[in-house]
């Protein structure tokens, strides 16, 4: 197939087709007896499979696991992608402890911290998030910490650590609108607002959902192009 046709095919543009070969995620373009350049089924299932795992997975470990495939290196790729995989788990995991943590607090008002008031060394020991993380999320917007009234040190409470939880969960998610429409919810979650944050972290379960089934979809574009390349046709 000629690369106009090709890049048609998969509604990108001739230059992306380019910069693909030039960057090493698809085969270097075959050659006709007469010179001109053109793609073949193998090209086609690369680009199928990249429009499947960039989703899901992100370009950083599209091209990661596309250069592995280009070097033979095929379980290295897996295993790429099994560690997204896990991490995916992971957040699901975080998530649902919030959930429940959320619920007990507003069902029968039991906290899940000893404490009113935290420092942002005690926030970052309880939630495993790096301080420069949770001041940049300050300095987003996305969490206002009050001020101790005796040392004006930040301090936080509860429900500031319920948004930064919220927060930790989108950390590893591939950036998108939705993402960004997330976050910016979460910014304007008033932090004493026990059922809008668990709304926003219901609508995050949503999300995680809708991720992994994403993740599957890419797996099978990956899993066939795999076998393309273990038996060419």
């Amino acid at each position: 197939m000629r690369p106009k046709k090709m890049a048609a095919t998969f509604m990108i543009c001739p230059s992306t087709l380019r910069n693909y070969e030039a960057n090493g995620l698809i085969p270097p373009a075959e050659r006709s007896a007469n010179g001109y350049r053109f793609y073949s089924d193998l090209h086609a299932t690369y680009l199928a499979c990249i429009q499947a795992l960039a989703p899901a997975f992100g370009m950083e470990v599209t091209t990661e696991v596309l250069h592995y495939l280009q070097r033979d290196k095929i379980h290295n790729a897996l295993w790429a992608i099994r560690e997204k995989e896990v991490v995916l788990y992971d957040d699901k995991e975080r998530l649902e402890k919030l959930i429940e943590d959320i619920r007990l607090q507003a069902n029968e008002n039991i906290s899940p911290y000893a404490k009113e008031r935290f420092t942002i060394n005690e926030v970052s020991e309880l939630t495993k998030i790096p301080k420069s993380t949770i001041r940049y999320w300050e300095k987003a917007g996305y969490v206002a910490a009050d001020r101790d009234p005796e040392n004006h040190y930040r301090c936080y409470d509860g429900g500031h650590l319920q948004k930064m939880r919220l927060l930790q969960v989108l950390q590893n998610s591939v950036y998108s609108e939705e993402t960004v429409k997330y976050k910016q919810s979460i910014a304007a979650a008033e932090h004493v607002d026990l059922q809008s944050i668990m709304k926003l972290a219901e609508n995050i379960r949503t999300y995680l959902d809708k991720r992994i089934d994403s993740q599957m979809f890419g797996i099978s574009r990956l899993y066939k192009l795999i076998q393309l390349i273990k038996s060419p046709i």
